[in-house]
């Protein structure tokens, strides 16, 4: 089987620009590997500390992580995210989502009738690049979600268009296959 190879340089501690160094090495020290995505990203200091900020102020927000999973895989699935949909169906079963639930987020829906109002709402920005009708946002907030939840939401699935869009811009291969392609480019 050929490993993919990344159309930008997937970076680490030694290869990487030394304004993302210190970044790299905290994001490794926090989740144990470099992924991929941030290995690419770390090829620009400016959009690598855009990101983790703009994410490190979202992890803070008011939105279940199962809602953001669902969000994430949503996100992925509109883009064909390869590498996107592989992290986050790992994590959404983490978050305690169900097999059913993770397929049904990848079509914009979840059983949780507050979480299907939501990404009703979001997939109208997302796919259609339209603005939601009003009865859909009269919708979400009748449902419960604050306006605080739905900027929040706006945000996260821009942060992971954001993602999506540099995995398949990148051609990002999955986490781990940079390392089998290291060692087979070394042999």
């Amino acid at each position: 089987m050929k490993t993919r190879i990344s159309r930008f340089t997937v970076h680490d501690d030694l290869s990487a620009p030394e304004a993302s160094v210190p970044i790299l090495k905290g994001a490794r020290s926090s989740a144990g590997q470099l992924p991929n995505f941030l290995g690419v990203l770390a090829g620009s200091p400016a959009a690598l500390r855009g990101y983790t900020r703009f994410r490190a102020e979202l992890r803070h927000g008011s939105l279940p992580p199962q809602t953001l999973e669902r969000i994430s895989l949503a996100v992925a699935e509109h883009f064909g995210s390869e590498p996107g949909l592989d992290l986050h169906r790992r994590v959404a079963r983490q978050a305690g989502l169900a097999l059913d639930d993770i397929a049904l987020a990848r079509e914009w829906d979840a059983r949780a009738p507050q979480d299907a109002i939501l990404l009703r709402y979001l997939r109208d920005l997302v796919v259609d690049h339209a603005t939601p009708p009003a009865h859909l946002h009269e919708e979400a907030r009748e449902s419960g979600w604050s306006e605080e939840q739905l900027l929040e939401a706006i945000a996260f699935a821009s942060l992971e268009a954001l993602t999506a869009m540099v995995n398949i811009a990148g051609d990002v291969p999955l986490d781990g296959s940079v390392e089998t392609a290291r060692q087979l480019r070394a042999a």
